[in-house]
């Protein structure tokens, strides 16, 4: 019997609000649903968000949590594919319509209808969650726990913006920033065999990124390079949550190069248009990926060794570990344990 249950969770109550216990009764799952144990759940910047109402769109109490690697406790009738007792993935998106343009070409991540974890449910800081399984990722063997919620969201968020600003292998890459987004992005352009150089602010993050694959590493104060890239660039992309100035990095391109975002801030962008049409560069930005595309992740991620740099929390100290996100203390993501 898909029956209801009460979930232990950790919510917040009001809009900026520490977390605190808080529980809430299931429904009975539909056809298309899984009840999941939560093994291990990612911290990650849009919590914040989600939890201070920064993008208008969270609703309280609310129960954060979208980076979730959990066990199948129960399932609905209509997924032949999924068994109870299989480890799986979420990320951030909860479901789509799965018949429009846009999801029958694998993009349901680009779907009117999309709907986050945890902006129309909740999250992952609890001991169990209710998920669409048709959004849950079979994780292999090789994947250890603790490190797959991470790659839910910071590594198919940084993947597909990759893919989507037209990475191959063989290209010059530049990564602006080495944290939870960056420091993922710098593995994945360089194990796929491209030319990486890395933009940051400290000589700390400098010596970090080039033990995490780059090839150079230019420091960057107060919006000016301490040296120039000794090659312009196929792609760029900014991983960082502040405003960049972008038309010293749209001069790096190289003609018909991008530059691409996937850290979100709420500053409008300053973009000249004459660095744009001399040399048909582009700007674009990009969220998460489809579902193909995050199985694609996943499976690069495993066969190639490419792990996020954790540091873990009891879920009961949920609240130390958003403290020490918010001073951008956490090296590199923060990840929650039962």
């Amino acid at each position: 019997m898909l029956r209801a249950m009460r979930v232990n969770a950790y919510a917040a109550l009001d809009h900026g609000q520490p977390l605190v216990q808080w529980n809430y009764e299931t429904q009975e799952l539909g056809p298309d649903q899984v009840l999941l144990r939560v093994l291990a759940c990612g911290l990650c910047h849009s919590d914040l968000h989600m939890i201070q109402n920064d993008w208008k769109s969270s609703t309280y109490p609310l129960v954060p949590g979208h980076e979730v690697v959990g066990e199948i406790v129960e399932k609905g009738g209509a997924l032949a594919h999924l068994h109870v007792g299989q480890r799986v993935g979420v990320g951030w998106q909860r479901s789509a319509c799965l018949h429009c343009d846009d999801c029958l070409r694998g993009n349901e991540n680009l779907c009117d209808e999309s709907t986050g974890l945890i902006t129309h449910g909740h999250g992952g800081f609890a001991d169990h969650v209710v998920a669409d399984g048709r959004f849950c990722v079979p994780l292999g063997d090789d994947l250890p726990t603790e490190f797959a919620g991470p790659l839910m969201c910071g590594g198919i968020t940084v993947y597909s913006g990759l893919r989507h600003a037209g990475m191959t292998s063989g290209q010059r890459i530049g990564i602006i920033g080495v944290g939870g987004l960056g420091h993922l992005a710098v593995q994945f352009a360089s194990k796929l065999g491209n030319t990486v150089t890395v933009f940051t602010t400290t000589d700390e993050k400098a010596q970090q990124a080039t033990h995490l694959g780059a090839h150079e590493v230019i420091i960057v104060r107060r919006g000016t390079l301490a040296e120039n890239p000794r090659k312009h660039f196929d792609l760029i992309l900014s991983t960082v949550p502040t405003p960049i100035p972008c038309e010293l990095y749209l001069r790096l391109l190289e003609s018909d190069g991008t530059l691409c975002f996937v850290g979100v801030h709420n500053e409008h962008l300053d973009i000249p248009l004459f660095p744009l049409l001399a040399r048909r560069r582009r700007v674009m930005a990009s969220p998460i990926g489809g579902r193909a595309m995050m199985r694609q992740m996943l499976d690069i991620a495993t066969r190639l060794g490419i792990r996020p740099t954790i540091e873990k929390f009891p879920l009961a100290e949920v609240n130390s570990a958003i403290a020490r996100l918010r001073r951008n203390s956490v090296r590199y993501r923060a990840v929650l344990m039962p």
